[in-house]
């Protein structure tokens, strides 16, 4: 809805544009606004001449018929306020309404009725809504920021016997930077794959250890891996498996 000095500084501005030679489409398109738009605000100008306001905000409109009445309003609140309705939400009130055979209204009109009244409050049991906060990401820019690793089943041609992959993968480049598979699980393994895996790549002279991601696995999580990882500066990333999200070319890792 445009103001009524707008709408009068536009108009103002198109009719002198159109008496210097321009077209009133192309004045239109530059100022924002459509054609049939100028056109009916000229048709409603008044007596002097003038550019009237739109008239939808000062426009007396009718009372629906089927609008509920105040008694009937009244009668609403009334109910709800019943001792046995005292902590029940209008989506429940009026379906037990319903099964003693009495409508009073719909639950809107409850609803409505109960926020007019000032008690559109939270009844019963029910908590306003938190504002939950994201969980805190690692932002992998380049590699050797951000590790991910894991550990998967790889099956054999005998019935019911596994290799154990253990994997640790950079989260930007998507490079293996350590693997190694063994015919058990366990957390020494993780252990020897962690320390290998550091030399190799050279963290130690690194300025910036990187942050290695993990499930929550307990042989991920057992005391000797931590104590690897503690003792080679690498911080220790857990959360609900997800998958990295490319943002500005950038990629992240929920903590």
């Amino acid at each position: 809805m445009i103001d009524l000095e707008d709408r009068q500084a536009l108009t103002r501005d198109i009719d002198t544009a159109h008496c210097a030679g321009a077209r009133l489409q192309p004045a239109c398109d530059i100022v924002g606004i459509d054609l049939r738009t100028l056109q009916r605000w000229k048709a409603s100008q008044g007596a002097d001449g003038a550019v009237r306001g739109d008239g939808r905000p000062l426009a007396v409109r009718p009372m629906p018929c089927h609008a509920l009445s105040e008694a009937e309003r009244a009668a609403l609140v009334a109910v709800a306020n019943e001792p046995r309705f005292a902590s029940v939400a209008p989506a429940r009130i009026v379906p037990m309404l319903a099964d003693e055979g009495i409508y009073l209204g719909s639950e809107s009109s409850m609803a409505r009725a109960l926020k007019a009244a000032g008690q559109n409050a939270r009844r019963g049991r029910a908590k306003a809504p938190k504002t939950t906060k994201p969980p805190t990401t690692h932002i992998a820019t380049a590699p050797g920021q951000v590790w991910c690793w894991d550990m998967t089943y790889l099956p054999t041609k005998v019935m019911g016997r596994w290799f154990y992959l253990y994997l640790i993968l950079d989260l930007f480049s998507r490079k293996i930077v350590g693997a190694e598979v063994h015919e058990r699980d366990d957390s020494e393994h993780a252990v020897h794959l962690v320390r290998r895996t550091a030399l190799a790549e050279g963290i130690a002279a690194w300025d910036s250890k990187p942050v290695l991601h993990g499930d929550n696995g307990s042989t991920l999580k057992a005391t000797t891996v931590l104590t690897m990882l503690n003792w080679l500066g690498v911080k220790p990333s857990y959360s609900r498996p997800r998958a990295p999200r490319a943002r500005m070319n950038c990629y992240t890792f929920p903590c």
